[in-house]
C-alpha cells in the first residue's frame, strides 16, 4: 500500500513508513503505553530498578527503598501481573527479580541508561 502524506518536505518519511512498519495496530501502541506507565510511578520506577540488578525479599526490598512492605508488595503485584519481574518461594520467603524476557530486559536497559547506572552483569 502506497503512503501519501499531505506535504513533501523532503524528509523521506513516506518512503521510510513503507519500508518499516512504525504503524502497529491500536492495541499494540495501548500495550506499550501501558508498559511505560507502569515505570511513571517514581515508587515503582526505583523498585523496579533494583531488582534489576539482584533478587530479594518484601521487606528488604522495602527497606533500600524507604517504603512500608505493605506499599512496596502493591507495587511487587503490578509489575509482577505486567510480567516485568517474577518470583519464587523459599520456605516463607518470597523473592523477587526481573523476569527473564526481552521486554523485561530491554526496559532494564533503558532505565539503567535513563538513570546512568552501570550495571555489574555489564561486561563492557
Amino acid at each position: 500500500m502506497e503512503i501519501k502524506l499531505p506535504h513533501d518536505h523532503g524528509m523521506h518519511t513516506a518512503e521510510l513508513l513503507q519500508e518499516i512498519d512504525i504503524r502497529p495496530d491500536d492495541a499494540t501502541f495501548e500495550k506499550a503505553a501501558d508498559t511505560f506507565s507502569l515505570l511513571a510511578d517514581s515508587s515503582r520506577l526505583r523498585i523496579f530498578t533494583l531488582l534489576c540488578h539482584t533478587e530479594e525479599c518484601v521487606v528488604n526490598i522495602a527497606a533500600a527503598v524507604g517504603m512500608s512492605s505493605p506499599a512496596v508488595s502493591h507495587h511487587l503485584r503490578i509489575l509482577k501481573s505486567a510480567g516485568l519481574i517474577e518470583s519464587r518461594k523459599d520456605g516463607k520467603e518470597v523473592y523477587y527479580k526481573l523476569a527473564d524476557d526481552a521486554e523485561a530486559k530491554l526496559l532494564h536497559v533503558a532505565v539503567d541508561s535513563v538513570l546512568h547506572i552501570k550495571c555489574p552483569e555489564d561486561k563492557i
